[in-house]
């Protein structure tokens, strides 16, 4: 997979972290430079460590889904990709600054991990497709992420939830596209 599609798919994948920094962003009282990098490096941390940790997983399973991987790296990206437009569409508006501490260590270790779940099945795609440089890919999945998700608290401190379910469903579209190219790649060979 060329750069290009690297930063298209790490930008699908920030999508997810980029709605809880504006969530992060809009529920931090007296919010500071530091709170808002802590954020991004959290999501941008755990959204490079996933692909990795998934693509060794993926390397090694590829020998028995060796026949089936462009199809396997289809129905993980597309499904991904839904699932993101599907709860998107269904959420329901509430506060969700009820009693969360958006900076708070705990807090952010678990919506960092939740956040890069899909980031875990990319890396099984990357590895089942086409050996793909997992360093380049994780560390522009990271930085992406880390940026998105910069500007994701200021834009949740400046404008609340009006971009929230917008980039979502980008994300998700994004996700689902380059599974459909994979497909297409790999059927053409």
């Amino acid at each position: 997979m060329g750069f290009l599609g690297i930063f298209l798919m790490a930008l699908g994948l920030s999508m997810d972290a980029f709605t809880v920094s504006v969530s992060n962003g809009l529920c931090t009282r007296n919010l500071r430079v530091s709170h808002a990098v802590k954020i991004a490096f959290s999501f941008g941390f755990f959204q490079a460590l996933m692909p990795i940790i998934g693509y060794y997983a993926g390397i090694t399973l590829s020998g028995y889904l060796q026949n089936v991987s462009y199809w396997v790296a289809f129905g993980l990206l597309t499904s991904i990709g839904i699932k993101m437009i599907y709860e998107t569409l269904k959420k329901i508006q509430s506060d969700q600054c009820f009693s969360r501490d958006p900076i708070s260590f705990k807090m952010l270790l678990l919506l960092s991990i939740a956040t890069s779940i899909d980031a875990l099945a990319v890396g099984i795609s990357l590895a089942l497709v086409d050996q793909t440089d997992i360093g380049l890919a994780a560390g522009v999945i990271g930085t992406v992420t880390f940026f998105v998700c910069l500007a994701g608290v200021y834009i949740g401190k400046r404008f609340g939830t009006v971009f929230e379910k917008k980039a979502e469903i980008i994300g998700g579209l994004l996700l689902i596209g380059i599974g459909v190219k994979i497909l297409i790649e790999g059927l053409l060979g």
